[in-house]
């Protein structure tokens, strides 16, 4: 079955603003500049035929697309696309001693080495277990036009399946706060039409730069 898909970042936290590291452990809300960032996603995208909204379990993502929620299109939370857990670096500010743990682990998991993890943390093998799950789990849905709204590194690896690419990869993809991604789903597989597109956010759209 064909299928359109659009894949977005949950808005600015306030944890994002001042550079607190937030994964699967930390809940925080949006701040007031992530909540007019999804007012103007869907100010952008309020027109389009959604048959499905999906979320992670953490309430960012539902506060960013919660305008469609409301709409009445179905809703679907699933732990499978909660961010990454970076164990004992969560809910504390970016300091340097995080610097060295954290760039051995990209380091690693560039090279394959996908069971490195911080500490107490999940390991990229684990992160791309469970995204295999949710990618099986797509494909078995029914509604063709999906709205999913994830998390910075979950997205990485999400984007890896979406592109056919080894989870090694996943460094090459960038995600802004609501940046879009999109796929169309042909019998070919999916087909990139938009990648982390933060066009919504203009002044057009009312976003205040």
């Amino acid at each position: 079955m064909n299928k359109n898909i659009y894949i977005l970042r949950h808005g600015e936290t306030e944890n994002n603003r001042l550079a607190i590291v937030q994964g699967s452990g930390i809940d925080g809300t949006l701040n007031q500049k992530g909540e007019e960032q999804a007012k103007a996603f869907f100010k952008k995208y309020q027109e389009i035929p959604f048959e499905l909204v999906v979320t992670s379990t953490l309430q960012r993502t539902h506060q960013t697309v919660k305008s469609f929620i409301d709409k009445g299109i179905p809703w679907v939370q699933l732990p499978e696309i909660n961010e990454m857990n970076w164990g004992i670096h969560e809910g504390k500010s970016y300091a340097t001693w995080m610097e060295q743990p954290y760039k051995e682990a990209i380091t690693d998991w560039q090279s394959g080495r996908y069971e490195t993890r911080l500490e107490n943390g999940e390991s990229a093998a684990e992160l791309a277990a469970r995204m295999e799950v949710f990618m099986q789990w797509l494909e078995t849905r029914e509604e063709s036009t999906i709205l999913i709204c994830s998390h910075g590194r979950a997205m990485r690896c999400m984007m890896t399946y979406f592109f056919g690419l080894p989870v090694s990869e996943m460094e090459k993809f960038s995600h802004k706060n609501t940046g879009l991604y999109q796929f169309l789903k042909d019998q070919n597989g999916f087909n990139s039409v938009l990648m982390n597109d933060i066009s919504h956010l203009n002044s057009d759209n009312g976003f205040p730069f």
